[in-house]
């Protein structure tokens, strides 16, 4: 009888061994792919991004070339600091899905800083001194930042993330009535927009329903796109804007002059820095909770370092400090595309956005009802993240109720009585007069009280509770598939 050759067991490729291995977050994808999930988060970032500048250089009564020139210089250090972030550099960059732009938080501090300097490019140059100094601050307190993780438990963590989320919400609908900027006129609120805005999410929503992995990773994009498309057909996206931009554009270190350390504003910018990294702890474990990847206090100070470095750099190149973008987080989260890299692809089109002011202004043409449509989803899903980890944390407890309950309550205040803050001194505005700045604080310091003060243990965020076996990495997306 012949004898029958012994089969050897059949051995996993190479390529499929790699992918079991690689964690979603560290798995490189192929460049198409890259390049598309990168734009997408380039299309949700931009409007919030460049806002910053707008309101800071409008405030301090810059000339519309000025005011450009923030805009490009803003969006080219956003992308070196998502580099920095998504890649790592030494001990510098968390090396998670995490796209870096400028933090809210310092909007009304920089505004107080700059007209009391006189407004102009002298105010500028004061902030900028601020700014600074701050970005050092942060870079040389993330160490120390990161081993004090343990007093942020879920209970702070999640009702931080929760705020961000519901202050933000608020941002979205007044971009799906027309923009900030109509308040007070008859075409804010107009059917018209609330249409564009109501179009564009329910075709995101769809599309994810669908429930095809390529089309639910590029909803957003792809939403962005339709209800853009739609509003040029009824004849309201105005790319006049397009025309007059250049083609090419530098910002230099220290445009507009040596910056001015003054120590007031320093001391009021290192508050800020203070907050911000309240808010970077927040985000990170949030893409932790996200992307199922841990996170502990070297991963924190990791980055905080990038944060500091951005800041600092922000400071040189004619910008601002910098922090985690919630709305980017939440789209990681629809799309469940989780590859650091994908932000790295963003990083470099934001730098070219920034060299390119007339490919900038071309998406800078989206209207503001179709980016506050799709902007609805991913703020409230930062907000189900709060939620999420805050289910973490025993609100049984009568202690931790009213650290959520009355943090909310806070980051409510400046938004529903302003007038209370307008009777503030400035300095003390400066700070306060910030759903997210009040609330955070509120949140860490009712912890303090009631659960470190008073020998009450604190309980950190379990990651061996997630359910690790719940998600295996889809091969190729850099997601999980359930």
């Amino acid at each position: 009888m012949a004898r029958v050759p012994r089969q050897s067991p059949r051995q996993p490729s190479r390529q499929a061994t790699y992918r079991q291995t690689t964690h979603p977050v560290d798995e490189p994808l192929p460049i198409p792919r890259l390049a598309l999930y990168g734009f997408q988060h380039v299309l949700a970032f931009y409007a919030a991004a460049v806002i910053v500048p707008v309101l800071l250089g409008n405030a301090l009564g810059l000339t519309p070339q000025e005011l450009v020139h923030l805009i490009n210089a803003d969006l080219l250090t956003c992308g070196v600091a998502s580099l920095i972030q998504a890649l790592g550099v030494w001990k510098i960059g968390a090396r998670l899905p995490l796209v870096q732009g400028v933090t809210f938080t310092a909007v009304s501090p920089m505004i107080a800083i700059g007209t009391g300097a006189g407004g102009g490019t002298a105010g500028l140059l004061v902030v900028y001194g601020a700014v600074i100094t701050a970005g050092i601050a942060t870079f040389m307190f993330a160490p120390l930042f990161g081993k004090l993780v343990k007093y942020f438990p879920p209970v702070v963590i999640g009702t931080i993330l929760t705020i961000i989320g519901i202050t933000l919400i608020p941002v979205a609908l007044q971009d799906a009535a027309g923009g900030a900027h109509l308040i007070g006129t008859p075409e804010y609120g107009a059917p018209k927009n609330l249409a564009y805005a109501l179009g564009t999410l329910l075709f995101i929503l769809a599309l994810v329903r669908i429930g095809k992995p390529l089309l639910s990773s590029l909803a957003v994009l792809l939403g962005l796109v339709a209800g853009t498309t739609v509003a040029w057909l009824f004849g309201d996206v105005d790319f006049g804007v397009v025309e007059q931009a250049g083609w090419f554009g530098v910002t230099t270190p220290f445009h507009y002059g040596m910056p001015r350390f003054e120590p007031f504003p320093v001391i009021a910018m290192l508050v800020v820095a203070l907050i911000t990294m309240v808010e970077t702890t927040g985000d990170v474990y949030a893409i932790g909770e996200i992307t199922r990847k841990r996170v502990d206090g070297d991963t924190v100070a990791r980055a905080l370092r990038a944060d500091g470095v951005a800041t600092v750099l922000g400071g040189v190149l004619n910008s601002f400090p910098y922090v985690a973008f919630a709305e980017n987080i939440g789209l990681v989260r629809m799309s469940k595309v989780m590859s650091r890299y994908v932000v790295v692809a963003a990083g470099v089109f934001m730098i070219v956005l920034g060299l390119l002011p007339k490919a900038g202004s071309l998406v800078a043409s989206i209207p503001h009802p179709v980016l506050g449509g799709a902007a609805v989803s991913m703020f409230g899903i930062v907000a189900a993240v709060g939620v999420q980890i805050l289910g973490k944390a025993d609100l049984r407890e009568e202690r931790n109720t009213l650290i959520l309950a009355v943090s909310l309550g806070a980051a409510l205040l400046p938004t529903t009585v302003a007038p209370f803050f307008e009777r503030m001194p400035d300095s003390l505005r400066a700070v306060l007069d910030s759903g997210i700045t009040l609330g955070a604080l509120t949140a860490i310091a009712l912890n303090l009280l009631f659960n470190v003060f008073t020998s009450r243990s604190t309980m950190e965020i379990d990651w061996d509770d997630i359910d690790d076996d719940g998600g295996t990495a889809r091969p190729g997306t850099g997601a999980f598939a359930h």
